[in-house]
């Protein structure tokens, strides 16, 4: 079984799933125990972090190119939808929030930002679901704004537009007559 390794080149974007969108700054070839490794050293401006993936374990770790374009669509769509809300415990959601997030699955992001939205004539959220929801929002946008060569202020202001937009549609039914 030979799967080909990723591979990436220095300058490009990549998704590593716990910590969203970096960039690969250089590739590296250190001695760690009697070992070469060659590494990949990723950037994340964000958070002023520096990771090094083995190359060897890119793959496994689930590291990967920005989404395609069909992907991007199909995660913003999600944005339009109805928010789905669970009537189970909350740690129990914000678990399953959790883990799609850390998933790197662009479309699964999408779903938390869409059921955490609430729109400003909605309730207000709890701490912690504030906390999950822009989480959620700020990796999406970061795709997005890397996908899109633009700021990741604009990238979020247009994710907020298109759950706006849902909102107002979804929230029309709940009005009282």
């Amino acid at each position: 079984m030979a799967a080909k390794a990723l591979s990436f080149d220095v300058g490009d974007y990549v998704v590593y799933p716990k910590h969203g969108v970096g960039r690969v700054i250089e590739l590296q070839k250190q001695e760690i125990a009697g070992m070469q490794l060659e590494l990949y050293v990723l950037r994340f401006e964000k958070e002023k972090m520096t990771l090094r993936v083995p190359t060897n374990k890119a793959e496994s770790v689930g590291m990967r190119k920005l989404s395609s374009d069909k992907t991007l669509k199909e995660a913003l769509d999600t944005l339009k939808g109805k928010p789905k809300v669970k009537r189970t415990m909350w740690s129990r959601r914000a678990q399953e929030y959790e883990a799609k997030i850390n998933s790197g699955d662009l479309v699964s992001i999408a779903e938390v930002v869409r059921d955490l939205f609430r729109a400003d004539d909605q309730p207000e959220q709890s701490y912690s679901e504030r906390q999950i929801f822009e989480a959620a929002a700020s990796r999406l946008a970061r795709e997005l704004a890397a996908m899109e060569e633009v700021e990741e202020p604009k990238a979020l202001e247009k994710i907020l537009d298109i759950l706006r937009k849902a909102a107002a549609i979804y929230n029309r039914d709940k009005v009282p007559a």
